[in-house]
């Protein structure tokens, strides 16, 4: 058994599950990506090329909120079906465990 600089085991320290941080960063990033893929995607759709007026039109505005809440409404129903999925997933890992248990192999 090996003592580390704290004074316990090495093995009292294996994380127990997911990083957290990693997990902070990652979803960090896929809002960031998400964001800017609204950002892009709206202002294309819903912005006037033109750039007559320093602030957008009222038909703009209406246009990128329009847009923006059915991106993320999309975002929501593909996040529902992924979980879903996974923990379909999830349940069909353990039954299979459990026949190799039961069958022994």
């Amino acid at each position: 058994m090996s003592m580390n600089f704290f004074g316990g085991s090495g093995q009292d320290q294996q994380p127990q599950g997911p990083d957290p941080v990693y997990a902070a960063k990652l979803e960090m990033e896929m809002y960031t990506d998400l964001f800017n893929k609204i950002a892009a995607n709206c202002f294309q759709k819903c912005a006037s090329t033109k750039h007559r007026e320093p602030e957008l039109s009222l038909g703009e505005m209406t246009c990128t909120d329009r847009c923006v809440s059915k991106y993320l409404e999309s975002q929501q129903r593909v996040g529902q079906v992924l979980q879903k999925a996974n923990e379909a997933q999830m349940e069909q890992q353990k039954n299979i465990a459990a026949m190799q248990q039961r069958f022994g192999s």
